[in-house]
Parts: structure tokens; sequence; C-alpha cells
């Protein structure tokens, strides 16, 4: 069990162990920085940052001559034990990333579950987050949402990851880069259907863009505007395309075996094609091989 009262002289830090900040900065706009994130940069005795080089730029504009050091995901493991040490001996240190909230899809998360370990206080400083600005402007629901971070990079790790995240029936939100945007779109495609797509880019930025379609206009748009800057997707989840009226599922007119089918041709294993035609149909995967037997005999 681990109580934490951040403020006052009920902190469950004890005197002599600083804390540790997650520090929120701009995504884009420098304007996205808040009084408190700047006040708490000042104040700390160290900033551990994801590259120097780009958070030194926000310093400077800010005025902030706090000292600033490396923590990213290759140095995260000697760099990290060497911050919860200072933690220990009393030094306040905040955690900044690039762009956005620390420890989202970032090594930070490493960092604040290993000062929790060991009972340093970790307090949040809240700022902008790409993902929910995205969310909020898509018109997608928001009642429901699942945020995935960066789908994997091998085509057939990803298609089991997206097979994962068919049947959910929130707004699905990811982060993906322009070499790749093209291709998770793809797959999205092939495993999901035509559903509705958002794709956010340069957010708060003076070129902000925002494309709302579906799927496939999003592929049809970048296939005539080549893709800039990192992106942001949200895409709908299963009960809204199946909510939606006038379509039905891309199989729905498919017997079993043609459904299988389908698949096999697109991914060379029948196996693999049984298990996504069951996901498909709500079915289990044993329920769809003894119907495609029995057929066969």
């Amino acid at each position: 069990m681990n109580v934490q009262k951040s403020f006052g002289n009920a902190s469950s830090t004890t005197p002599e162990q600083g804390v540790l900040y997650i520090v929120g900065t701009p995504i884009g706009n420098l304007e996205d920085m808040t009084y408190r994130a700047v006040r708490t940069l000042k104040e700390v005795d160290m900033i551990a940052a994801e590259d120097t080089r780009q958070t030194r730029k926000l310093l400077t504009h800010f005025e902030i001559g706090t000292r600033l050091v490396s923590y990213h995901e290759h140095n995260k493991r000697q760099s990290g034990s060497e911050l919860i040490r200072l933690l220990k001996t009393g030094q306040q240190i905040a955690l900044v990333s690039d762009a956005g909230m620390p420890a989202i899809s970032d090594p930070g998360a490493d960092l604040v579950s290993e000062a929790i370990g060991q009972g340093i206080s970790v307090v949040a400083i809240p700022g902008a987050n790409a993902a929910l600005t995205a969310l909020v402007v898509s018109g997608l629901s928001t009642d429901k949402f699942t945020f995935a971070g960066f789908p994997p990079r091998d085509k057939g790790t990803q298609n089991e990851w997206l097979d994962q995240l068919q049947m959910q029936d929130g707004t699905l939100l990811f982060y993906e880069s322009p070499h790749r945007v093209v291709k998770t779109l793809t797959a999205m495609l092939e495993v999901w259907g035509n559903r509705k797509a958002v794709m956010a880019r340069e957010l708060t930025k003076r070129h902000e863009e925002i494309f709302r379609g579906t799927i496939e206009e999003c592929l049809q748009w970048l296939a005539e505007h080549p893709p800039l800057g990192e992106y942001c997707l949200a895409v709908e989840g299963a009960a809204a395309g199946a909510e939606r009226s006038g379509e039905s599922l891309w199989w729905s007119k498919m017997d079993l075996e043609s459904h299988v089918a389908h698949y096999e041709d697109m991914l060379g294993d029948r196996k693999s094609a049984m298990k996504r035609a069951a996901q498909d149909r709500g079915i289990s995967k044993r329920d769809v091989y003894h119907a495609i037997m029995k057929k066969s005999e």
C-alpha cells in the first residue's frame, strides 16, 4: 500500500527525500506551457529531459536557468539510478519529455515506478497532451476511449495487436510517424474495415491540420498529400462502426468458409485465418474449425 499526501506537512515523503515532478511541456505552441510548469522548472534543483537540446530551447525562452541532465530510453537504467539516488538525498527533480506529458509512451514511466517503489513522492504538473487534444477535436465519441500508443512495426505482430483491439467499443487513439502512417492505416483497413478515422498533426502549431473522414479517405488524402510531421490517429470503436445506419459488417454476406479463405489469402496461414474469422463473428476458434471440417466431410 502507498498513500501519498503531495502537499503540506502530511506528505509521506520523509524530510530528507526530494520530490519527483512530472511536468507537462508544450506539444507545439509555446503558449501551451502553464504558469505552474514554468515556476516548478525554475524552483527545482534539476531537470531531467528526454532531449536536452530540445528542452534547452524551451528553458531559454522562459528564462529558466536550472541544471539540465539527460534521461532517455537508451540511458534510463544508469541515469534513472542516479536520479533516484539524488532524490533520496533531498534533491527536487523535474522530469520533462520533448513534448506533452512525460511517462506516456515514454521512458519516464520507468522512473516514476522506481521512485514510487523507493517511497519518493511523485507530483504531476499537468499540461498539454497530444492524444487527448486530438480526441476532443475529432468529433468521435469521448465517452469511452483507449490510448494504444505507437503500433508495432513488425507486420505479423501488428496484425495480432490490431486483432486484440478490434472489438474495443470506445474510440481508439494512436501515435504514428509520417514514415509509417500509410502502412498502419492500410493494416487497420484490412483488419477492421473502413471505419471513421481522424488524422491530426502539428497540433497547436500554426500549420495544425485535422483530417476527418474514413480510413479509406485518410489513405486517399495521404496519397495526394505526402505525410508530414508526427500524427495522432483517432479511430472509431467497434460499437460505433456497427451502429452506423445503412452500413453492415464487410463479411456479413460471406459464408464462414469464404470468410476464413479471405484471411488465409491475406495472411498465408489457415490457423491465423480461422482465429481472425472467429474474432469477427464473436465465436470461438474451435467452433470455426469444427464448422469448416464438418462442411468438408
